[in-house]
């Protein structure tokens, strides 16, 4: 459970951008909410779920579900909110191009949390470009105050104007911290559900006047916008006009204090008539934004200007008070330097006791690989394991193991599994592992089964038994999804039974069918044992081979030509470094540790 909310002066609170979302959700009246996690917009529907009864909330199986659900609780008018990181909008986008031309009967707010600079992502991607493109309203908050008061904005906009709204926040928004004045709920009925089928039904004849509304719409939005206090100009030194959104419009205010600047915080559509008259009052024009040079495109092509943005600014990774000083003021800085201390190198690595560490050292060890995917397991492309070969987006890792064999063949395929998270494979592997039976595939595919979405932070989904609150709920099982896709081997195993583990892969390796391996046990960050033991090492039976490095443990370190096992980090329900000594110079201590 996260920690609670508190108010720290009378009427405000210290909330991230993310908490601020929630608290405007909830401020608003928002009846429904439903998200499928993803780092960085997870607490978003975490702190809804911890704090706000009031707002019926649920995780859904992925992002395109998230956004159907709403899109129904909305027809029956109810106020609602998706939240997504980036990619997650685009596995959501097939219901979100549509239901720009649906419309909303109750509010719909989308939340797409972009991450510049890949914090914890595969990519980056500025999804003002996606609004732009679904023809819906884009808002841009600029710190944790906006985000709250923009999801109320965005509920009125999405019911007056007729169309949802999608408030794009970045990590910086999301989980900074920011003094909010709040206030109380309040409370909006909901209209019930009406039948209207011109309305909600996008068949051509249909379709086609949708889209007439939807260009009507936009213009409409665009003049609305340059009345609005979504969008204002800050009178400054006229020479230079910086035209800015989001984050970016911080970074201004602290290089360029006394700046002439419009600040857009609807960018999409974007208020035409207001960025006209601030063209009008200044000089010069350059655009400050982080990401791609969405603004500076479209007011360039618009009003054949000449300006400057990302000739001074890079579209790639965040932006940062300093990277916008040097780019305003180039060479009235000095450079930032750093005492360069002399730190060991920490690659990233999976957690001791993690459950996929055996699994990847036997596939090592076999000289297999994978067919990766979107999950802690990403990490078995490390060093020692390297046993991870691509990864794509959610699922794609039986897609693209099934395209390998029909490209190559079984032999040609050797030893490659793909593995997938039991959250990942309910969220879009299903259908890969469905494609794989009805086209005759012949691939293992590794199912692993921790428990929870480990990756966001260990987030209850449909495989757990529990939902977003933590209550009971039906258990997804796995192995009869599995078998109701059409697959006839399935294995289900511990992966820290490395005997077992290696040899079922073998098995499997020489299987001329298709075949699911389940490995089950759940993530350290869900399940502590009652007991605490740590490996114990007996040096003097210690030959110094280094196969309990192979582990890629990070309770094990070398040092003196012995493996120095850390009491601190050694985690008690493991003991594959005992597994894999050939000598027996390690063992558990299984009578504890106070």
């Amino acid at each position: 459970m996260r920690e609670k909310l508190n108010t720290i002066v009378d009427g405000t609170l210290l909330l991230s951008g993310n908490e601020a979302i929630a608290r405007g959700a909830w401020e608003s009246g928002v009846h429904f909410a439903s998200a499928y996690p993803g780092t960085p917009s997870t607490e978003i529907l975490e702190t809804i779920g911890d704090e706000y009864d009031e707002i019926d909330a649920q995780w859904a199986p992925n992002e395109k579900v998230s956004l159907e659900v709403i899109a129904g609780a909305s027809f029956a008018g109810a106020r609602v909110l998706s939240a997504m990181k980036h990619v997650g909008l685009n596995v959501a986008a097939d219901p979100l191009f549509t239901l720009s031309y649906l419309g909303a009967t109750g509010g719909i707010v989308i939340v797409s949390a972009d991450d510049p600079g890949m914090h914890s992502s595969q990519n980056e991607q500025d999804n003002r470009l996606m609004a732009r493109a679904a023809k819906v309203v884009c808002l841009e908050p600029s710190d944790s105050q906006e985000a709250k008061d923009m999801v109320g904005e965005a509920l009125s906009i999405s019911e007056d104007f007729d169309t949802p709204v999608l408030i794009r926040v970045t990590t910086r928004i999301c989980h900074s911290k920011s003094i909010v004045k709040v206030g109380p709920r309040r409370e909006v009925p909901v209209k019930g559900y009406v039948t209207d089928i011109a309305k909600r039904v996008p068949i051509p004849s249909n379709a086609r006047k949708m889209h007439s509304r939807v260009v009507k719409r936009l213009k409409e939005l665009s003049v609305w916008g340059s009345e609005s206090s979504l969008n204002w100009i800050e009178d400054g030194d006229r020479a230079v006009g910086i035209i800015t959104s989001g984050i970016s419009y911080q970074y201004v205010k602290e290089v360029c204090p006394e700046a002439c600047l419009l600040k857009i915080g609807m960018s999409n559509p974007l208020p035409w008539n207001l960025i006209e008259k601030f063209i009008g009052m200044v000089d010069k024009v350059i655009f400050v934004e982080e990401g791609e040079p969405f603004l500076e495109e479209r007011v360039r092509s618009k009003f054949l200007i000449p300006a400057i943005g990302k000739d001074i600014i890079s579209n790639e990774g965040e932006l940062n008070p300093e990277l916008v000083r040097k780019a305003l003021h180039p060479g009235t800085t000095k450079a930032v330097t750093f005492f360069e201390a002399e730190l060991p190198a920490r690659p990233p690595a999976l957690c001791p006791g993690c459950p996929h560490r055996g699994a990847f050292y036997c596939l090592s060890k076999l000289n297999g690989s994978s067919t990766g995917d979107i999950g802690c397991y990403t990490l078995g492309l490390m060093a020692p394991f390297n046993a991870l070969e691509t990864t794509i987006c959610m699922g794609a890792s039986i897609g693209v193991l099934s395209g390998i064999e029909k490209a190559v063949g079984r032999e040609g395929m050797g030893k490659l599994v793909a593995a997938i998270g039991e959250s990942t494979f309910v969220h879009s592997g299903i259908t890969g592992l469905i494609d794989m039976v009805y086209n005759g595939n012949t691939g293992t595919v590794m199912i692993m089964d921790n428990s929870l979405t480990a990756m966001t932070g260990g987030q209850e989904n449909p495989t757990t038994g529990k939902n977003l609150r933590g209550e009971p709920a039906p258990v997804l099982d796995l192995v009869k999804v599995v078998e109701s896709c059409g697959v006839k081997h399935i294995r289900v195993i511990d992966p820290h039974d490395l005997t077992e583990m290696e040899k079922v892969f073998k098995e499997e390796f020489e299987r001329d069918e298709l075949s699911v391996i389940i490995t089950r046990r759940p993530c350290v960050m869900c399940y502590r044992p009652v007991k605490k033991s740590v490996a114990i090492l007996d040096p003097e039976k210690c030959i110094g081979c280094k196969l309990c490095m192979k582990l890629g443990c990070p309770a094990i370190s070398w040092k003196d030509e012995k493996p120095d096992i850390s009491k601190l980090l050694c985690w008690p329900n493991c003991d594959l470094c005992v597994q894999v000594c050939p000598v027996d110079a390690i063992s558990k201590d299984m009578e504890g540790l106070e």
